[in-house]
This record gives C-alpha cells, structure tokens and sequence, in this order.
C-alpha cells in the first residue's frame, strides 16, 4: 500500500506544471470594419475569402496555370517547408527528454600500481532519467510544439503570399502590355503627323516650331517604349523568379486586361475571422503561447532536480570471466540538485521570459490590428475604383474627341499645330492613367483577398488542410 502510495505522489508530482493559465488577449480593434463613403456594402451571400480557392477567384486560365507551378516550384516556399521540417525535428528532440536515456556501455581498462597489472573489463546497459516533478522539461517541450507550429503557420502564410505576389506580378505585366500598345499606337500617329509636318516644311508652307512641336512628342513616345519595353522585360523576370522556371510555351494565352473577368468579387467578413484563420495572427499566438511554456520553465528551474541513474551488466578482472558466474554487477544512483546560489541568475531568467511573454502579447496585438487596417484599406479600395474607374473612362473618351476637333481644326486652318500636339499628348496620358488605375484596382482585390486569408485551398468547398500534415496529429 505504502508503494502505491508513493507511486501516486510520484505519478502527481511529474504531472505538476508551473506554467501560467494561458489567456488571449482582447483583440484591439473595432468588433466590424469600417463604414463611410470609402466602403460600400460587401457582395450579397456567397462564401467568405478565406474559403474561396484560389482557382475561382483568379478567373484567368494563364494566371491560373501560373501559380499552380509556382506552389510546386518556388525556392522560398521550399525553404519555409523545409524550415517547417526542422521545426519539427527540434520539437522530437526536446520531447525525447521527458524519456529515459537507455545507452549500452562496453568498457575495458588496464592499469599497473606498485609493479602490479590490473584489468577490469565490464558490459552492460546504462540508463539516465530525469523526473519532471515540476514539469520544466514539459514546459520546454510545450514551448517546442508552439514554436512548431509558429513555424507551420509561418509556412502557410508563405504560401498564400506567394499566390498574391504570382497574381500582382501577372496583372503588372498585363498593364505594361496595354500601356506599350496605346504607347505605340501614339507613336505611330505621331510618327505620320511629324512627316506631314515635315513636307510641309520642306516645301516652305509650315514653320520650324511646328515642325519642332511635332518632334518632341514623337522622341517622347520613342524614350516611353523603350522604357515600357525595359520594364516590361523586368516584369516577366520577376515572374520567372516567383514561379521557378522560364515561362511555359503551352500557357493559355495573355488576354488584355480590359477585355475579361480576371477576379472575382469577395465578401469581407468579420474581423473575428481574422483571428481564426489569418495565418499571420495565428503565428503570433503560437510564438505568445511558446513565451507563456517559457515561463512555466523558468519557474520550475527554482526547484529541485531529482534524476536517476542506473546500470546493470557484467564485469570481471579477466576478458574470459566476463560472463561467468558471479560476474553480475549493477549500480543504482540517484541525485538531487538543489538551486541555492546563482547570483540571481534564476530571477533573471524568470523576469526575461516574463518579458518576452509581454513583448509576445504586444507582438500579437500588432499582427491584429495590422490586418485589420490591411483590410480596412482592401475596402476601401474596392468602395472607390469602380467610380473612379468610370470617371477616367468618361474622361478617356473626351480626351480623344478633343484631339479629333483639335485635328480637325488645324487642318482646316482654324487653329494652331500646338492645340493638336497639346490634346494628342494629354489623351496618351488620359489612356496610361486608365491602365494604370484598372491595375491598381486588379491589385487591391487580390491584396483584399491576401489580407482576408484567402489563397490556402486551391478551389471553394475544398476542405482546408492543416498548416503541415503533421500538424493536426501533433495537437
């Protein structure tokens, strides 16, 4: 009885935790997103970003093709796998400690005191175990898992940026596609006004300002292709990098940014949602519950050490006699260390993992309200683009019917060549804003659609997967 006794105190003992009852902080934002003329109301039904796949929400098939191979081949996704994989290995390696150590030992020694030669020879197995009677190596192995999983979560977040990042640099390059098509379809009237204006220079009937004014727009457009055609060209490499390889010569064809459904619409959510699935956040907690383990263990390092030590096998003065009889030996020791003088290095150790759990929760709090005004800035661009979308649009088209008066009075001697020149190159403009602004506007939604958590499952209804495949067994 006395013996169950004391294996029950044991048993109580090891399973004693000095860690503090974990609690998450309040989040410190507003219970909803913002509202005002920026916002406009959130598309009706449907499913939240987070479970839209990345397939119905990139609607462009070459787009699409694009970040299916970049999942597959990109070099700082790979590393934050691999970062995963030694997380984990870490993570082994500090639970082995709550484990005994079993060693087989073989030794042989000869030594020779006062003309004497003496051996001893001896095999066996040699065991360690240190009990956790306050749980400090359980705090560092709770510590380990959370940092396993920060580190799982950290990985999915890599994979969702690395969605968005194929996307904005797909939509960039579309953008300087159209932008170099309006910039040589200027150039290319430029090119025909300017040797107009040249025979008629050339034949006295037109000034050399003119002739002149017509120059400059057609150099101008020239230093804007090759521009267009350098950034262009930078563009596609970024791509390459993203995707890890040269582009595919059988990827479905680029189809011009105005012309098609690249994205579509999404709701916005809560910002509870947040909190639940952004990987970001969820990475935060993991680190803050970790910092939390942290303390546990700096709290039992305070108390005693009990560990025992112990091994059985055989020895003997002779080889031969090793495994004869009454060769048996064994050794049983345990020890305990009591903590008594440390120059107050345990307190130290204790106040820094304190305040690293405090920096943990202010780290936390951050990655909230980060992703909220991530959010908050998605909904608002969406609010506003479309309106100003149209504007430029209205704006566009009377840019182009003022260069086509322009050009119809100079070329009935009702105006100056400058008035043409004036509204040729305020219409170029109006046309590279308009590009301009759809891709920023392409580009909001798919930061939206980041910022919201979406881009883990690759088509809605898919059923999400954990952060790593090991992770939900690890829990």
């Amino acid at each position: 009885m006395e013996k169950l006794l004391a294996a029950g105190l044991m048993l109580a003992l090891a399973a004693c935790s000095l860690q503090p009852v974990y609690e998450r902080p309040a989040a410190p934002v507003a219970g909803e997103f913002p509202a005002g003329p920026a916002y406009k109301d959130s598309p009706a039904g449907g499913s939240p970003a987070v479970d839209i796949g990345w397939r119905d929400f990139l609607a462009d098939p070459r787009l699409q093709r694009l970040v299916e191979i970049a999942l597959k081949n990109n070099r700082d996704l790979r590393v934050a796998m691999l970062n995963v994989a030694e997380v984990q290995a870490q993570y082994r390696i500090q639970r082995a400690a709550l484990l005994p150590q079993v060693d087989g030992v073989a030794d042989a020694s000869r030594t020779r005191n006062k003309g004497v030669t003496s051996n001893d020879y001896s095999v066996g197995v040699a065991a360690a175990w240190e009990i956790d009677f306050f749980g400090r190596l359980r705090s560092l192995s709770d510590a380990a898992l959370e940092q396993y999983f920060a580190t799982a979560y950290a990985r999915q977040a890599a994979e969702i940026l690395l969605v968005s990042q194929v996307a904005d640099q797909y939509l960039a390059m579309l953008a300087l596609n159209e932008q170099l098509a309006v910039t040589r379809r200027t150039l290319e009237t430029a090119q025909a006004s300017y040797k107009i204006v040249k025979l008629q220079f050339d034949t006295g009937t037109a000034a050399e300002l003119t002739l002149r004014q017509s120059e400059t727009v057609v150099e101008q457009a020239n230093a804007n292709d090759a521009a267009l055609v350098r950034a262009r060209a930078q563009a596609e490499n970024g791509l390459v990098l993203l995707i890890g390889q040269p582009l595919p010569a059988d990827l479905p064809p680029m189809l011009p940014m105005g012309e098609q459904k690249i994205l579509a619409d999404i709701p916005a959510g809560l910002p509870s949602d947040l909190l639940a699935r952004r990987p970001d956040i969820l990475q935060a907690e993991a680190l803050l519950r970790s910092e939390n383990a942290d303390i546990g263990a700096a709290r039992a390092a305070f108390f005693p050490r009990v560990s025992l030590t112990g091994s059985v096998g055989t020895a003997s003065a002779t080889l031969g006699g090793l495994f004869g009889a009454g060769s048996r030996a064994w050794s049983f020791l345990p020890s305990i260390t009591v903590p008594i003088f440390s120059g107050g290095a345990l307190q130290a150790s204790l106040d820094v993992a304190k305040i690293q759990k405090d920096i943990g929760i202010a780290q936390y709090e951050k990655a909230i309200q980060t992703a909220f005004r991530e959010v908050a800035d998605g909904l608002a661009a969406r609010g506003t683009y479309d309106e100003q979308l149209s504007s430029l649009e209205r704006y566009t088209a009377a840019q182009r019917r003022r260069l086509e008066l322009a050009d119809f009075r100079y070329r009935n001697g009702a105006d100056t060549y400058l008035n043409v020149l004036t509204a040729q190159t305020d219409f170029y403009n109006a046309q590279l804003a308009l590009v301009s602004t759809r891709l920023q506007r392409l580009t909001s939604l798919v930061d939206l659609y980041r910022s919201l958590g979406g881009g883990w499952i690759e088509r809605t209804g898919d059923q999400p997967r954990p952060a790593d495949d090991a992770l939900a067994v690890a829990r």
